[in-house]
């Protein structure tokens, strides 16, 4: 799988597990609710480690914490 849709994944994953809101996640993340579900519809060509830092600390995550999940093994990413 590409990184994008691991972020998506993982993105997908804590909302659930936190029972929050892609506006919710927007407002963690101070930006607009679009760019939430571009990066949930795996629309960018890629994503920026800013950004993925933004969803770490939406979820009071270290990025070593977004990261620790199956989804960005190896084996799993296509790179």
């Amino acid at each position: 799988m590409t990184v994008q849709k691991a972020v998506a994944l993982r993105l997908s994953n804590l909302m659930l597990k936190h029972n929050i809101t892609q506006y919710e996640v927007a407002k963690r993340m101070n930006t607009d609710k679009n760019t939430v579900k571009h990066i949930l519809n795996e629309d960018y060509k890629s994503i920026k480690l800013d950004t993925v830092i933004k969803i770490a600390q939406a979820f009071d995550l270290t990025l070593l914490e977004f990261f620790d999940d199956k989804v960005f093994d190896y084996e799993n990413l296509d790179i």
